[in-house]
C-alpha cells in the first residue's frame, strides 16, 4: 500500500532522480536499499531512503546500475510510480545536459524552467484504459523546488544559471549539426535525453519536479568545436560529482521546516475528466499511488 500521509503531515520527502553516486556513503543517515514493485513495470532499480539533516531523501539511479539502460529503454513511469509510493513529496532530477547557449558552458550548473519534448514512443502517461486526465503543464517544474535547488548549487560552489530551456531528444544518439542549429532557433539553451517524459509524470503524481542539469559540453552546433565526445563529458560528469553531492545536502539545510502545501498536490482535481465510477473500476487498480488520494473512499473495487 502506498505511503500517502507525508505530504498532510507537512514534511518533506525528496525523491532524487540520478545516478547512484549522488550521496556519499555514510552521509545518508538510517540508509536502507528497498525494492519497491511497481505498478506499470519494473523501475530501474532499488531505492536507497535515509536522512539528511533531518530531512528524508530517496535516491534511484535513473539509468539503473552501471548505467545499464538507455535513455529510451528507462522505465519513467515505474521510476515515478516507485517514488510515490515511498512517500515522497517533491522530485529533484539532476543529469547531464548538453549547451545550446554559449554562456552555459562545461561545468555550470541550469536550473531548468522550460521544456521542449521531441522524444518518441515513450509511455507518456498514466492515465488511459477508461480513465483520461488533462494535467495542466504550461510550466513543468516546481518554481519554489527550482529556487530552493538553484540556491543548494550555488552553496555547494557552481555556477548556477537560474532558468534555461531544455529541449528533450530521443537519443541514444547526440544531435546532427543541423538540428543543434535548429533547436537553437526554436529557443532551446540545453539539451538532453531524459527530462521527458519523466516531467509529465511527475505532474501526473501531483509532486512537484524541479530539475538541474550539469553542462557536460557544447552540443555540436560551435562549427569551430569537434563532435561530442563521450570521455570528454565523462570527465566533466566526475568532476562536477562532488558538487552535485554538495547540493543535495545544502537541499536538505535551506528546507523550511514545515512544508506548505503546492498547487501540484492537487492537480487532478481538475485534470480528471472520466465519470467518477470509472475510478473505482478495475482499471483502475494501478493507479493507487498515482492517484491514491482520489481514490480512496471510493467503493472498493473488488465488489
Amino acid at each position: 500500500m502506498p505511503n500517502t500521509t507525508t505530504k498532510a503531515s507537512g514534511k518533506w520527502h525528496i525523491g532524487v532522480i540520478g545516478g547512484s553516486g549522488l550521496y556519499e556513503p555514510g552521509a545518508l543517515e538510517d540508509a536502507q536499499e528497498i525494492r519497491v514493485a511497481s505498478a506499470f513495470g519494473a523501475p530501474s532499480g532499488p531505492i536507497t531512503t535515509g536522512h539528511i539533516g533531518g530531512v528524508r531523501f530517496s535516491f534511484i539511479a535513473r539509468h539503473g546500475a552501471g548505467h545499464a539502460l538507455a535513455p529510451s529503454e528507462v522505465n519513467y513511469r515505474a521510476n515515478i510510480d516507485a517514488l510515490k509510493r515511498c512517500g515522497v513529496t517533491d522530485v529533484v532530477a539532476i543529469s547531464a545536459i548538453g549547451s545550446l547557449a554559449e554562456e552555459m558552458a562545461p561545468g555550470d550548473f541550469v536550473v531548468v524552467d522550460q521544456l521542449i519534448d521531441r522524444t518518441l514512443g515513450r509511455a507518456r502517461s498514466f492515465f488511459g484504459d477508461g480513465i483520461v486526465a488533462h494535467v495542466p503543464l504550461a510550466d513543468p517544474v516546481c518554481p519554489r523546488l527550482s529556487q530552493f535547488a538553484g540556491e543548494a548549487a550555488g552553496k555547494a560552489g557552481a555556477k548556477v544559471h537560474a532558468g534555461g530551456t531544455y529541449v528533450a531528444i530521443e537519443g541514444p544518439q547526440f544531435s546532427t549539426r543541423a538540428e543543434s542549429h535548429m533547436y537553437r532557433q526554436w529557443g532551446g539553451q540545453v539539451i538532453g535525453m531524459t527530462a521527458m517524459p519523466e516531467a509529465r509524470l511527475a505532474r501526473e503524481a501531483e509532486l512537484p519536479y524541479a530539475l538541474v542539469g550539469m553542462v557536460t559540453d557544447y552540443d555540436c552546433w560551435r562549427e569551430s568545436d569537434a563532435d561530442v565526445d563521450v570521455a570528454e563529458i565523462l570527465t566533466v560528469m566526475r568532476a562536477n560529482a562532488d558538487k552535485a553531492r554538495a547540493l543535495i545536502a545544502a537541499l536538505a539545510e535551506a528546507l523550511p521546516a514545515t512544508r506548505s502545501a503546492s498547487p501540484i498536490d492537487t492537480v487532478l482535481d481538475t485534470a480528471i475528466v472520466s465519470a467518477r465510477e470509472n475510478l473505482a473500476g478495475l482499471g483502475a487498480a494501478r493507479l493507487d499511488a498515482v492517484a491514491g488520494r482520489l481514490l480512496q473512499g471510493l467503493p472498493n473495487r473488488d465488489t
